[in-house]
């Protein structure tokens, strides 16, 4: 039940109806301790006004920062900020632990049918997954078969992405096993709240985010080469006209390790090193933002100004270790999505903690016979797709799109699926008609070396139009802080 208060012509919340969809901040939750309370009473306390005017000073802190990331289109490049929300969006202690608890069922099963696909091939054996489905997808990388990886760790870095329903149960909507963006985000919103709305902030007791940079440098040590005792890490980026090179230039500083280019580094003797000043110096672990298909000229694509020639040669012979692993976009295809609940019975004999969305394999004869009937009512996805495009939202489709999409299905049927609209839960979001519900998603990171750690929280994406169902940056989504309350099992002081 919604919590009541009473309502004046002050009220921020005067206006604020979640409607049929489960409020992340007015939804009652016995666990929260009255802190969703506490933070309805401090904005309260602003005014709405008063609201506005720091929002926008926050959001101006973000651009002096340099806090962007870049949209391309045909003919630009804008550099843009990811709008920052300033009403938090609060977790329970539970509702955390059941997060974290399936993002590690959900990470070791994807590191196990990748260990399994690339070597003995039992899961597609055994027909739980089709193999055509595994071998003839576009990001299966034979290069990797019989190749090992340090821990059976091929995804290092994982994004999960969460919905809660009208229910209030979270479920899985996909995984980001390849090179997952956005963290950046979870830590600088907290920076941000805590310089702009102290007074929101204070006194909470939250499971901090400033620990990632360490976690990550830690996981990157883990799985360097045997027998290095001090590894030498880098973040390698494809430069400052990638979308996303913040974050690179983020996390690089937070691990205290350098920012490369392809062009830093070279492979000599099948060992990579880093053109530096006083000389070539080695180089151990690469935790690598560009996609396979760029990463070595000599192995893919011939044309790659971004990568290193012979680096897949020096990572064969044991002389440096890439995270992400290749080959990891095979798991995270959401075709074989689809599969995960299957996929974790088999190597865990555990039911998936985080269910899955419902899916249709269109590739499958039932499948594409049910999309073409429910068009209207469902969200039709292509496989290989991200950032939200190529996304068919029925309900919100306007004739000639339902016939495109039904189109496209016909032409290759293998290349989609289709899910039924999930109602999405709402968290109250400054607009400029006052405060108002907003539909919003939750991306955990996951980092894997010798184990598995979960940044608290993750990434709120929030769909800043009314009514829509995209949370995408790419497609003018903003962002939340995260809130993960402690309870006695977690002990620490206040935020």
């Amino acid at each position: 039940m919604p919590i009541h208060s009473t309502e004046t012509p002050s009220d921020p919340f005067a206006a604020y109806h979640p409607g049929p969809y489960f409020c992340e901040l007015t939804r009652t939750r016995a666990e929260d301790g009255g802190a969703a309370a506490r933070v309805r009473s401090r904005i309260q306390a602003i005014g709405l006004d008063a609201l506005r005017a720091r929002a926008a000073a926050a959001e101006n802190d973000l651009i002096n920062l340099g806090i962007t990331f870049t949209i391309y289109s045909d003919s630009t490049a804008i550099d843009r900020i990811l709008p920052f929300d300033c009403i938090p969006r609060i977790l329970t202690a539970p509702e955390w632990r059941q997060i974290e608890a399936g993002v590690k069922q959900r990470v070791a099963a994807l590191n196990l049918f990748l260990h399994d696909i690339y070597h003995g091939r039992k899961i597609t054996k055994d027909g739980v997954v089709p193999a055509d489905l595994v071998y003839g997808n576009a990001n299966y990388r034979p290069e990797m078969e019989g190749f090992p990886v340090r821990f059976g760790t091929y995804v290092h870095i994982c994004g999960t992405d969460i919905v809660r329903d009208e229910n209030g149960a979270f479920l899985v909507l996909e995984d980001n096993a390849r090179t997952p963006s956005g963290v950046s985000y979870v830590v600088e919103n907290r920076h941000l709240m805590s310089r702009a709305f102290p007074d929101i902030l204070a006194g909470m007791k939250l499971h901090p985010v400033d620990d990632y940079g360490r976690r990550l440098l830690t996981a990157m040590c883990d799985i360097a080469p045997e027998g290095v005792d001090d590894p030498q890490v880098v973040l390698l980026s494809p430069g400052i006209y990638n979308s996303a090179y913040f974050e690179h230039v983020f996390l690089a500083r937070e691990m205290g390790v350098p920012l490369v280019e392809g062009a830093d580094l070279v492979v000599e003797r099948d060992r990579v090193f880093m053109r530096t000043t006083s000389g070539h110096k080695a180089v151990h672990t690469i935790y690598r933002r560009i996609g396979d298909d760029f990463l070595d000229p000599t192995v893919f694509r011939p044309d790659s100004m971004l990568g290193v020639p012979g680096l897949i040669g020096a990572w064969r012979k044991g002389n440096v270790t890439l995270a992400n692993a290749v080959g990891t976009g095979v798991a995270d295809d959401k075709a074989i999505y689809a599969y995960m609940p299957r996929i974790i019975k088999y190597y865990l004999g555990e039911d998936a903690i985080l269910p899955n969305v419902q899916t249709n394999i269109c590739r499958e004869g039932e499948g594409l016979d049910y999309t073409l009937a429910n068009l209207e009512k469902l969200v039709v996805k292509p496989v290989g797709e991200s950032g939200g495009y190529g996304i068919t939202i029925g309900p919100r489709a306007t004739k000639a799109e339902i016939e495109a999409a039904r189109a496209s299905l016909i032409a290759d049927p293998s290349n989609w699926i289709s899910q039924p609209v999930i109602n999405l839960s709402v968290a109250p979001t400054l607009t400029e008609a006052g405060i108002q519900p907003r539909h919003l998603d939750l991306r955990p990171f996951a980092v894997t070396g010798r184990d598995t750690w979960v940044l608290p929280g993750g990434l709120s994406r929030v769909a800043m139009k009314e009514g829509s169902l995209v949370v995408n940056s790419s497609q003018g989504g903003g962002s939340k802080d995260t809130w993960v309350l402690m309870d006695e099992q977690d002990g620490g002081a206040a935020q």
